[in-house]
């Protein structure tokens, strides 16, 4: 299946758990692309010790783009 993710918040939790979402998807099998939008290309500052967003990115192989 392909799935495409549209994230246009800054919020760690919900980045992280959106980026979590599209491994889960990846280990599946799926096809992942992730878009960030708006606030979402600040993805890179807004995870926190609990909701380390730039972990889940780093273990994302799918389409990203920014």
């Amino acid at each position: 299946m392909k799935i495409l993710f549209i994230i246009s918040t800054d919020v760690g939790e919900t980045v992280y758990n959106a980026l979590r979402l599209a491994n889960v998807g990846l280990k599946k099998g799926d096809e992942i692309s992730v878009f960030m939008l708006g606030r979402g290309v600040l993805f890179e500052s807004c995870g926190s010790e609990e909701f380390d967003v730039m972990e889940q990115i780093n273990k994302f192989e799918g389409d990203f783009y920014v």
